[in-house]
Parts: structure tokens; sequence; C-alpha cells
């Protein structure tokens, strides 16, 4: 996909003018004395500037201010020597005085240069990551930029042009930068009145003045500590403290995120209380992956026992006992059971308490069990509380029945006519397996196309394995009315060709899940959340009450069971170590896998996110048909798409649509992970014949869109020679 545009009268004036200030940035440069006899030059020169200082103060001071914004607004690497000629030629004070107001307006010009020029090249390459830096320079910018000015260790004019990219406000990056430069410049002006003395600019650098000009940049970070841990004793104000802490942190949730977080605190030898109410294992080992993967396993075995007559196979058409699937579905779920049982994490050193938790304050939470209720103190929380299924808002639901992602294990007999509501992952995913093992399926989704989160040809794939089985598609449907006729269900809904009215048996909600936030104290601590109801938290995944954290579906933004265990770990280790030292989440490279037939798998940037951000990328797309080893397993349906940066390997996402996808992809997120591109996938050998291959296949593709035509053109000549 090629980069939107630029048109020439604006791009213009920008090249010639960047061609401008490097040409004079250049001049500057050779122009400048250089070492020790640089100095004896300066030194030289000293008396003439005397003289014309004595003569004409205020226009040689101007034009010594004029000097200095011009090399500091050039990135001319002279600001060292200029602060020193300022203090020798005007004395402390002054000499500080001019160099400190020189030095912010001019570092703001080069940052004002770089952002109208430079900006608006880098962002349409950079994209959503360049969005990420801005979101970090508008919360924290300040404090690392005070701190960048403070230790000349970092070259200023670099720190001008970086920060010319991002989305900075120029009135707080010169105030910032006139104050974070002030004790460097009095350092250095004083220097510059002894410069007589000075023959060597490493002797105004002793190890005491560089230490204490180090220990200068630590300032802003220790303000930034100070001022976190005052805002924290703000917050929490209200709440008594208790004198000494039970426990180091306690889990409130047994689901996938919860026992990572137990797991983690227990494994440092913390004390930690796990408190879950319902079954362990929460969503994902009881109602959501597990259970789902197996009844998937189940209706793809019998989606191949239908199509074994194209293997030379003959069989009778398979007979479904569906109570015995679900049975089947049970079994799997028992036999994952003891991986997130009570015993388990007993034994790794959690404290499970079964009952209901409540937070009472920052510091407590009461359990009601059945042993009556307990008060515990913790030193921190980590909520892991999860989500539930979406319920719309229907008339006539509740009268009609329905059952959710949650409730649908419950079935014993299998449903005649199956109405999904909801063209998402979960929907398309049960919607398929239902019709496979026998259902009539009508899946009603309200946007114009199911799967709305992956690129439209990923979703046609799907649509036409979902006709394929037998699945009625109605999108572009919206669910208005349920109810009752004459003992039949029926939902009326609105769709392009005006309303309709659908018959069903059994009605599944599959639109979605909503974070778990009440019940359990949230709201009588103020904890704030988001607009889509999920609990809002930093980058360390703190809550506006300072020693809360949250993992998981509780506040997303990705509800996966990865993404939940990834968010635990780094909850559990800021919940113990908090106020001290703590961790990021990293989301930036992240798998997401569907498990219909084919698969749907996904990482990074799909092709419209990157269009309707307005990114640059190159598509590379391969064919499954093409893989020897999908002929010879007959899986030829799908392919592998591949973004990458322009003319570059460097991978921006990457999905594939095909069986065996979520295995496949694993290579990709690794490339991803690690900074690798396809050259390297190109250059690992994979074995033959395997699935794996086609990532390989697909660098392939890519690398033959991109031989030089010069290159080629002279390796023909050179071999055409060798021949001859």
């Amino acid at each position: 996909m090629a980069g939107p545009a630029r048109s020439p009268s604006r791009t213009t004036p920008r090249i010639l003018l960047a061609l401008a200030l490097l040409g004079a940035a250049l001049a500057g440069v050779a122009s400048l004395p250089h070492g020790a006899a640089g100095l004896t030059e300066l030194h030289q020169r000293l008396a003439q500037w005397q003289a014309l200082r004595g003569a004409h103060p205020l226009r040689f001071a101007a034009g010594f201010f004029g000097a200095y914004v011009a090399v500091a607004a050039l990135s001319i690497p002279a600001a060292a020597l200029l602060t020193l000629a300022g203090g020798a030629l005007f004395g402390l004070w002054q000499g500080a005085l001019l160099v400190s107001f020189a030095s912010a307006v001019g570092a703001t010009l080069a940052f004002a240069s770089a952002r109208w020029i430079l900006a608006p090249w880098v962002r349409q390459r950079l994209g959503a990551r360049l969005a990420a830096i801005d979101a970090g320079v508008q919360r924290d910018g300040a404090f690392y930029l005070f701190g960048m000015r403070l230790v000349p260790v970092f070259p200023f004019f670099v720190i001008n042009l970086a920060l010319g990219l991002t989305d900075m406000p120029a009135l707080r990056f010169y105030v910032v930068s006139q104050l974070g430069m002030l004790p460097g410049t009095l350092v250095y002006v004083e220097a510059g009145t002894r410069l007589a003395q000075i023959h060597d600019l490493r002797s105004i650098a002793s190890p005491t003045l560089w230490l204490a000009l180090a220990l200068l940049g630590v300032l802003p970070l220790a303000a930034r500590l100070a001022l976190r841990r005052l805002e924290a004793a703000r917050r929490l104000a209200r709440w008594p403290r208790p004198r000494r802490f039970e426990r180091n942190v306690v889990v409130i949730g047994g689901g996938a995120a919860g026992l990572v977080a137990s797991y983690v605190a227990a494994a440092a030898r913390a004390r930690v209380t796990l408190v879950e109410s319902g079954a362990m294992g929460g969503d994902c080992l009881n109602t959501g992956c597990v259970p789902s993967k197996a009844l998937l396993h189940v209706a793809r075995s019998v989606h191949a026992m239908r199509q074994a007559g194209a293997l030379g196979i003959d069989c009778a058409p398979p007979r479904i006992d569906f109570a015995a699937v679900m049975r089947r579905v049970r079994d799997v779920v028992a036999e994952v059971a003891p991986h997130d049982s009570e015993e388990r994490y007993r034994g790794l050193g959690v404290e499970v308490l079964r009952g209901r938790a409540r937070i009472t304050s920052p510091w407590t939470v009461r359990v009601d069990g059945e042993q009556g209720a307990r008060e515990l103190s913790t030193r921190a929380i980590v909520v892991a509380a999860g989500a539930r299924p979406l319920v719309p808002p229907i008339p006539g639901l509740e009268q009609v029945g329905f059952v959710t992602s949650d409730t649908v294990w419950g079935l014993r007999e299998l449903p005649r006519r199956l109405l999904v509501l909801g063209g998402g992952p979960i929907g398309c995913e049960l919607a398929q397996a239902f019709a496979r093992l026998g259902s009539q399926v009508t899946l009603m989704e309200m946007q114009p196309r199911i799967l709305l989160r992956e690129d439209a040809d990923v979703a046609a794939q799907v649509e036409a394995a979902l006709r394929a089985d037998g699945v009625t598609l109605l999108t572009g449907h919206k669910a208005l009315e349920a109810r009752l006729h004459e003992g039949a269900r029926c939902m009326r809904a609105q769709g392009p060709d005006g309303e309709r009215e659908f018959g069903f048996d059994v009605l599944l909600c599959a639109l979605g899940r909503v974070a778990r936030t009440q019940g359990y104290g949230l709201e009588e601590l103020g904890v704030a959340l988001r607009a889509n109801g999920t609990v809002d938290a930093d980058a360390a995944l703190r809550t506006s009450v300072p020693n809360l954290y949250v993992c998981g579906d509780v506040t997303g933004p990705l509800q996966f069971t990865h993404v939940a265990a990834h968010q635990a770990w780094t909850a559990s280790v800021n919940a113990l170590l908090g106020g001290w030292w703590s961790l990021k989440s990293d989301l930036s490279v992240i798998p997401w896998t569907t498990f219909t037939d084919p698969e749907v798998a996904r990482v990074g940037l799909s092709e419209d996110e990157a269009r309707a951000r307005g990114i640059a990328v190159e598509v590379t797309r391969h064919e499954l048909a093409e893989l020897d080893r999908a002929i010879a397993d007959g899986a030829t349906g799908g392919f592998v798409k591949v973004l990458t940066a322009p003319g570059r390997d460097r991978i921006l996402g990457a999905v594939i649509v095909g069986a065996h996808a979520g295995e496949l992809l694993a290579e990709f997120v690794l490339a991803m992970r690690k900074g690798l591109g396809l050259n390297a996938i190109l250059g690992t050998v994979h074995a033959y014949p395997t699935w794996s291959e086609a990532a390989r296949a697909t660098a392939g593709a890519w690398k033959r869109g991109h031989v030089s035509p010069r290159l080629a053109g002279w390796s023909e000549r050179f071999f055409a020679w060798r021949r001859a």
C-alpha cells in the first residue's frame, strides 16, 4: 500500500530550507577554532572583543546574543566555546543571563525547525509508534527533558531535534530548557571567567565537577518520585492506614490473570492471598478457551469424516450423540482443572480463600465465605475480576430465554434451530461448530460484515467457510424484539431490505464481554473507569488508587488469556515493589487467533488499520495453495499476508488464514518481538514439507519484489561474459 502523496508545493520549501540549514551548519562547523590551537586563537581574539565591548557595550551584547542563538538554532556544536566566551567577556552574572536566554531561544528554534521540516516525514513512516511516544512525552516529557538538560553528556542539539518530532508544546519546551540548562550554564560561564588559564576544554571538567553535574541530573527523577509519593499520600489520606500488614498482596479473582499474579508473588516468597467465589480457573477453563476448543475439535472431526470420501475413504455419515459430546467437553475441563486447582496453588505457597471479596479500603479486603467473614490487611491489592458476557437490551429477551458463551455448555440436546447474535470470534466459532454438529444455524450481525477487526479479505474467507458449512449469514441486521408466537420463539430484525422475522429454538448471545467492575468495592473507593467500562490504569497497571492494581479482562484493552497472563506478571511485580520500582506492560506485539476453520491468526497492524491511520506499508501475500504440505493435506484454502515498512523488511504486521494458522503465526511474532525482518526468516532453514515453510515462502515473495533491476542487469551481463 503506497503512503499518502505529499504535494510538491509543500515538500519543496521544506527540502530547500533543510539544505540551507545544513549548509549553514557545515560552514559554521568548518569556521570554528579546534582543540588547543582553537583556544589559543580564542585567547588572541579576547582582547579585541573586550575593546569592542568597551566601545559599544549594548551592540556588542546584542551581537553576541544573536550569534549564540544562530549557533544553537543551526545545531552547530559550539555551545561550550561560546558559553566560555560569555563568561570571559561579560563576567558571571551578565554572561549567564545572555547565554541562558540565547541558548533557550536557539534550542527552541532548532526544535521548531525539526517539527516543520522533519516531523511530517517521520510521522508518515512511524505512525502509531510515534503516537505512543507522544503520549509518553505529554505525560512525562517535561521531567525527562529537564533531566537531560541538567546532564551535559546528552548532546543538546540531538534533544532539540528529537523532541521537535513529538507533540510537546513549544512553550513547555522553552521553559523547561531555560530552567534545565541554567545550572550547567552557570558552571561553564564561571569557568569562562578564568578562560585565560584554560588551554584544554577537558581542564574545566574535573571528576568532581562531572559528578556534581550527574547528581544534578538525578534531581528530576528524585523530584518525580517525591511528587508521586506525595500524590499517592494525598489520594490515600481519607482511609486509615494499618500499623502493620498481614500480607504483601491480596489477589481478587482466580482466573487466568489472578492465578498468574498469585504464582508470581508466591515465587518471590511474598505472602499472598487469592480470593475466588466461583470455580478456580475462571472463564478460560470453565466456560471459554478450554470447553470451546474441545467442542471445536469434535466439530472438526465430524467435518473430516463427512469429507473423507474425497480421500478415498468410504464411511457412513456420522451419527452425533450431542449429550455424549457435551459430556466429553466436561471431561476435558475436568482433566485440565488440576492445573488451576486450590490444591496446586496452596502447594505453591498461595493462601486460597473461597468467598466473596469486597475492598473496604486501599489496604483491607473483607472476605465473606462459608466460615464467616474475615478482614485481610495488605500492602497492595491486585484486581483480576475478569469479564462477563454482554447481554443486549432487546425487548422480550428474558421471556424467550437465551444462552451465552458462559451458559451454552449446559445444553444437553442439540438445538434444531440456533440463532447466534454476534459475528465476532466467539459467534463465528460456535456458529460453525453447531452447524457441523447438525444444527440449522443463523448468524446475525449488525455490522456490514463479520470479524470487523480483521481485513475484509480475511473476513470473506471465513464467511465462505461458514456458508459452506450451512450457516445462514445475516449481516447488516439489527435485532429489534424477541417474542413467543403460539409457543414458538421468534426474533424480529431490521435488515437492509426492511424488517424480517426469524424462528429459532435456542438463542445464543455472543456479543462480546463486559468488565466486572461492580459488587466488590471499586465504586466506594472511587476507582476511575474508562468510557468502555473497563478499569482505567497506567502502563504499570496502577489504578487511580495508588496501591490497587488491575490485570486481565477487567482492564483490557485485549481480552485474551495470554494477555491477561502477561499483565498479571507485570501487575504482581509492581504490587510487590510499588513505590520503589515498576515495570510497564508492553502490548506492542500481541498475537491472537480466531479458531474457525480456516483459522485466522494475526499480530500487529492489519492492512485496513494501516490505511485508516495513514501508515505507509508494503503488502506481501502468499497463497497456501502454492504450499506443498497444504496440497498434500488437502487444505489449500487461505493465505499469509505480511505488512512491511516501504522498501524495508521490517515486519509491521502479519495475518494468516488457513489450517494451523495459530501455530504458524509464532514465527512472525518472534521476529517482530526481536526486531528480525523477512530476510532473517528467508535465511532460516525450514524442514520440508512442513506448514512452517509458508513463512519462508512469504519472505521469498517479498525478496523477489525487492531485487534491484540495475543489479539484475549487471548480473545478466556478467554471466553472459562468463559464458563467452
